[in-house]
């Protein structure tokens, strides 16, 4: 029986059935007696700052996490007892990519750009300049005038690109290179003392591609868009991770696959001690 395992989850359209395809009845509620279980480590990985992620926990009624990355990765909290401490080590960690400058500092760079529309101050933070922009933008061409501008300043940095399916839109985040999920998560594993033997991380998104092609071990929930699958897939071939890739597949515990069942599926597929213990559940 594995002793300590950690599940990271993406929100939005992951954990939350807030996307087109239906929810398994009573998945949520399987999820949250598996996350309950004292060897599991429980951290949220979202696009979303606190306010909208503490939104979601009472709007879903969503198991209180141990940890919650936010912010596409730029801030880590620590949750205890309903106390959030915001993870200062982390924002340290990524600071240096910017030599010193912040997001405002970076907003000039981009300011002649007509695709790019800021988002709401609430979405912004120090180290993540967050943008709209149409779905019809050459979003290729666009990330690569933008990294230009970027290297010619010496600030290492990542875009990230993804769409709120909810209003056909872009989204494209400016963050420290090293502040994407993927390094998140890592520096959480190593802070805390987990492997990739006993990390399972959860998504279905663009954002999320770094870490489903990774080494860690992931699901890419069954709800995900085609073109999300083959990405994830594609990437993962070429890095050699297919063995920590997982799509689920639905038919776990009679569950679909979308969202949670996905989540609690491929938590099963990784570690098939848990995978018994949730088909004794089940049938109790």
């Amino acid at each position: 029986m594995i002793k300590r395992i950690l599940i990271c989850t993406d929100l939005d359209r992951t954990l939350l059935p807030n996307g087109r395809q239906p929810e398994s009845p009573g998945a949520r509620a399987t999820f949250a007696r598996l996350v309950a279980r004292p060897e599991v480590t429980l951290a949220y990985v979202s696009g979303r700052h606190r306010a909208l992620v503490e939104d979601a926990i009472r709007e879903y009624g969503l198991p209180l996490p141990d940890w919650v990355i936010g912010d596409v990765g730029t801030t880590i909290y620590q949750v205890h007892a309903g106390e959030w401490r915001h993870w200062t080590e982390w924002e340290q960690d990524i600071a240096t990519d910017w030599r010193g400058l912040t997001a405002d500092d970076l907003r000039p760079l981009f300011a002649d750009l007509p695709s790019l529309r800021l988002q709401e101050e609430a979405k912004q933070n120090r180290y993540k300049l967050s943008y709209y922009l149409p779905l019809q933008t050459d979003i290729d061409a666009l990330q690569r005038e933008m990294l230009r501008r970027l290297e010619t300043q010496q600030l290492a940095a990542g875009l990230i690109y993804s769409v709120d399916e909810a209003t056909s839109t872009g989204l494209l985040d400016v963050l420290p290179a090293h502040a994407t999920k993927l390094h998140a998560v890592e520096f959480l594993m190593q802070q805390q003392g987990f492997d990739y033997a006993n990390t399972v991380f959860a998504g279905d998104s663009g954002n999320d591609l770094p870490v489903l092609a990774s080494m860690i071990q992931s699901v890419l929930v069954a709800n995900a868009e085609v073109d999300v699958v083959e990405q994830a897939k594609t990437q993962a071939r070429k890095q050699g991770t297919m063995a920590a890739f997982y799509l689920a597949q639905g038919r776990f515990l009679g569950m679909n696959g979308n969202y949670s069942a996905g989540i609690v599926e491929g938590v099963a597929h990784y570690h098939p001690d848990i995978r018994v213990w949730m088909e004794q559940d089940r049938e109790q």
